[in-house]
C-alpha cells in the first residue's frame, strides 16, 4: 500500500489474497508473476479509470480468521478499492464478512455454489458447470459409474461432493467418501479401504500439494492403470509436484487453461515470458485465473464507469458486458459466464479434450 506520506489519489489499491504456506502455497510464485503481468499491462495503458493500480499481497494460507483480520485492518484505512484472490472458500467466507460489501471482491477459485454476501463476484467455476460436467463426461466417454471421493475437510469439498451426489442417477454411485485435514501427509487408510476396489474413478476435492501427495501415493498402489481420477483443484504446479509418473489417467476441468490454439493463449504466454524470462514459474491455469481477476476488475470498471460496489451491482442486474484479454464476458447474478473445458494430464502438462460447458 502507499506510504502514509504518499498521496493515494492517483492510485487504485488492490488486495490480492494467495496462499503463501500450506498445501496451496505451491501456487504463489506463479500467481505473483501472473498478477505482475496483468498490472504491467494495465498500467502501461490507461490504468483503471485513468488511475495507476497497485497490489498488496496477503498470505491466504493462514487460518481464515487471521487473513480476515488483516484484510479488515487494511480496509479500515479507506485506501483499498478492490480485493482479488485465489484461496480456499473458508478464507473467502471470512474475508467476505470482514469486507461487509465495502469493495468488489473477485474470487478466482472453484467454489461450491452457495449464496454469497454482497460484493463477492465469483470468477472461479461453479460445481454445476465444472466438476459435475466432468464426472458426467467421464461416465459418457469412459463408462465410469461408481466413484470414491476424497476431499479436504472444509466447505468447498463437502458441498461439491453433495452437488455431485445429487447429480448422479444412482444413489449408490459413490461407494466411498472421506474428508481429511488440509496438509494431510498420508492417505493410506483411504487407499487401503476395501470399498475403493468397487470404484471405477476417484474424485479428488483437495488443494494444491495435497493433490500431488495423493497422486503419488495413489500411483504407487498401481491403481492408476485401472481407476481414473478427476480433480478440479489441480494445475500444472500440482502435476509437476507429483511427477509425471503420478499423473496417468488424471482428468482436470477448468475455465482457465491457456490453450495455444484458442483465444490469446499463445500471445499471453509470450508476453509472460518476455516480462519474466525463461526461468519464471509456469503460467498455469490457477495463476491465469488471478491474471483474469485483475483484468476483469479493469473491464468491469470501464464498462460501468466506476469501481463503487453499488454501481457494479446495478450493472450486473442489467447484463453488463466487459472486455478481457480472453474476450468479452458477462455475469449471471454474481457468477461470471465463461466456457469450461476438460483436460487429461500428459506428463506435467495438460491435453485439452473437450468443452464441457
Amino acid at each position: 500500500m502507499p506510504a502514509f506520506d504518499e498521496s493515494p489519489d492517483g492510485i487504485i489499491e488492490i488486495l490480492d489474497i494467495v496462499p503463501r504456506q500450506g498445501p496451496g502455497g505451491i501456487v504463489a510464485p506463479s500467481c505473483d508473476a501472473a498478477i505482475s503481468l496483468a498490472v504491467h499491462e494495465i498500467n502501461s495503458g490507461a490504468g483503471i479509470l485513468g488511475r495507476e493500480i497497485r497490489t498488496t499481497h496477503i498470505d491466504g494460507g493462514r487460518a481464515p480468521g487471521e487473513v480476515a483480520a488483516e484484510v479488515g485492518a487494511l480496509l479500515a484505512t479507506g485506501m483499498v478499492h478492490a480485493i482479488t484472490g485465489w484461496h480456499t472458500s473458508a478464507v473467502r467466507r471470512a474475508v467476505a464478512r470482514a469486507n461487509a460489501g465495502r469493495v468488489p471482491y473477485l474470487f478466482a477459485t472453484a467454489h461450491e455454489g452457495l449464496a454469497e454476501l454482497p460484493g463477492v463476484l465469483m470468477l472461479g467455476e461453479h460445481p454445476a458447470e465444472h466438476t459435475v460436467p466432468a464426472v458426467h463426461w467421464l461416465a459418457r466417454e469412459y463408462g465410469i459409474r461408481r466413484w470414491a471421493v476424497i476431499g479436504n475437510d472444509y466447505i468447498w469439498p463437502r458441498e461439491t461432493a453433495r452437488v455431485v451426489r445429487r447429480s448422479l442417477a444412482d444413489p449408490e454411485a459413490i461407494v466411498l467418501e472421506r474428508f481429511v485435514p488440509l496438509g494431510s501427509p498420508d492417505f493410506g487408510s483411504f487407499l487401503a479401504d476395501p470399498a475403493l476396489d468397487r470404484a471405477e474413478g476417484v474424485i479428488i476435492l483437495m488443494v494444491g500439494n495435497d493433490v500431488s501427495r495423493f497422486n503419488r501415493q495413489f500411483a504407487a498402489t498401481g491403481r492408476a492403470a485401472g481407476q481414473v481420477r478427476v480433480s478440479p483443484a489441480a494445475d500444472e504446479n500440482v502435476l509437476l509436484a507429483g511427477g509425471a509418473g503420478a499423473n496417468h489417467n488424471l482428468f482436470v476441468p477448468s475455465s482457465f487453461f491457456l490453450d495455444e490454439r484458442r483465444g490469446d493463449g499463445a500471445a499471453r504466454k509470450a508476453r509472460y515470458r518476455r516480462r519474466h524470462g525463461g526461468f519464471a514459474p509456469a503460467l498455469t491455469s490457477f495463476s491465469n485465473a488471478t491474471y483474469e481477476a485483475i483484468h476483469t476488475l479493469r473491464g468491469l470498471a470501464e464498462a460501468v464507469g466506476s469501481l463503487d460496489l453499488p454501481d457494479i451491482q446495478r450493472a450486473l442486474t442489467t447484463g453488463v458486458r466487459y472486455e478481457t484479454p480472453g474476450g468479452a464476458r458477462g455475469f449471471r447474478g454474481n457468477q461470471v459466464i465463461q466456457p469450461g473445458y476438460l483436460a487429461r494430464a500428459d506428463g506435467v502438462d495438460f491435453e485439452i479434450l473437450d468443452r464441457i460447458c
